[in-house]
């Protein structure tokens, strides 16, 4: 066992020295980690969620345990185990455990750790760590931090250039990086290295449904589920409902299509965002529209014949968003007018309609500023906002009539 420890802690040891992008997270670091509650990073596979662990506590003493060890976990004696962590990091204040649902009985060592005062930071994918067993077992122990892949600001970051304030040598370049982004997304692996971005991401999108969804749920027939996960990458921003799904997928029970929407969902794979109507049980029967994680599975794994930018810009802002800790169905949905216009999100904070933003690629077109223009003057009547947005991807201007309309850029939000 100690020398299993020991061949870790090199690891971990090699894996913190690398050089990596910087995160731009909200979340305050240092007041977290002097917390004795558990901090638990969340997200999908793949998108940074052990280095940020390992940075986060680079400079500190800290124990580390990689539960994809499999001698680890066929060794696994737990007074052992936590007699040669005592050896191996004498004095350690902290306890980072990598993807600790890996071992059986997890949650009831967490929990003996977190009752003997070890202060912890624990990863795994969202499938395993929100189970019913994190909910019972370490209810109101614990802190969540979600890790999605990295935002504009933190690729633009990478290459020297500051997205609140680029330089106007950096506007071609800067240019490019948003399209490739755009395009591409965020997953660390690929942001460095786009030359892998498709076959990477196609093995992922699979991993994910394989391991994630698929074992987990013990689903045999997982073509009706690979089928519904590929057609809502294809209709990524469109809206659906669990019975027109079944229909087009020829999926017999409308309840199995609703438990695969569901499954699809916790590891962070896919969201869902509800038609805002201040009656629930209207807002519960109104089509929900489906957004994907990252840009770059719609590239990799899509079945599309074009670019659809807009689209594409649509996907990239409601992640944004989710960034800034909007939650679908609590404090951001989408909206349709009476009159059947519609907007792409609503913000709300509190009881009150806080802002309605508008997403079109660009306003080149007379036809489609009138279009986008007029969906947000009537549904912001509609829901008495006059906090009105549009988000283009490039391009910063106000429209003054008939009502102020700010239009910012991507890269603002």
């Amino acid at each position: 066992m100690k020398n299993i420890i020991l061949t870790q802690h090199t690891e971990r040891d090699t894996i913190a020295a690398r050089p990596y992008i910087d995160r731009k997270t909200s979340y305050q670091v240092a007041e977290m980690l002097n917390s004795p509650l558990i901090k638990l990073i969340t997200g999908p596979r793949r998108a940074g969620k052990s280095v940020f662990a390992l940075l986060m506590l680079k400079g500190r003493n800290f124990a580390y345990l990689n539960f994809d060890d499999k001698q680890l976990l066929e060794r696994w004696d737990e007074e052992l185990v936590e007699k040669t962590l005592d050896e191996v990091y004498p004095s350690y204040e902290y306890l980072l455990l990598d993807e600790v649902q890996n071992l059986p009985g997890w949650d009831l060592w967490v929990s003996k750790l977190y009752r003997n005062g070890k202060n912890m930071v624990i990863t795994g994918s969202n499938a395993n760590m929100l189970s019913s067993e994190m909910a019972t077992v370490l209810t109101g122990r614990y802190l969540q931090i979600e890790m999605l892949p990295f935002s504009l600001a933190e690729v633009m970051s990478a290459a020297g250039i500051d997205i609140s304030d680029i330089k106007p040598e950096q506007q071609a370049e800067a240019s490019l990086i948003a399209d490739d982004y755009l395009r591409n997304g965020g997953f660390p692996e690929t942001v460095l290295a786009r030359g892998i971005t498709k076959n990477y991401l196609s093995t992922l999108f699979d991993s994910i449904l394989l391991k994630d969804v698929a074992q987990r749920h013990h689903i045999r027939k997982t073509s009706d589920l690979y089928g519904m996960a590929t057609y809502l990458l294809s209709n990524f921003c469109n809206p659906f409902s669990a019975n027109s799904l079944a229909e087009e997928l020829g999926i017999a029970s409308v309840t199995t299509t609703k438990k695969y929407c569901d499954y699809l969902n916790e590891p962070y794979l896919f969201f869902y965002l509800p038609r805002f109507n201040n009656k629930l049980k209207l807002m519960a029967k109104a089509d929900r529209k489906a957004y994907i994680v990252d840009n770059g599975f719609v590239q990799s794994s899509a079945f599309n014949l074009s670019d659809n930018l807009g689209r594409l810009l649509e996907n990239q802002v409601f992640v944004d968003l989710l960034r800034q800790g909007y939650v679908p169905g609590q404090t951001l949905f989408y909206y349709r007018s009476r009159n059947n216009r519609e907007v792409d999100f609503v913000t709300r904070r509190g009881p009150k309609v806080e802002q309605l933003i508008q997403v079109s690629y660009n306003l080149d077109s007379a036809k489609t500023r009138k279009r986008e223009v007029d969906a947000l003057v009537e549904c912001g009547e509609e829901l008495n906002c006059r906090n009105l947005c549009i988000v283009t991807f490039s391009g910063k201007e106000t429209i003054t009539a008939p009502v102020p309309i700010s239009v910012i850029s991507a890269s603002e939000i």
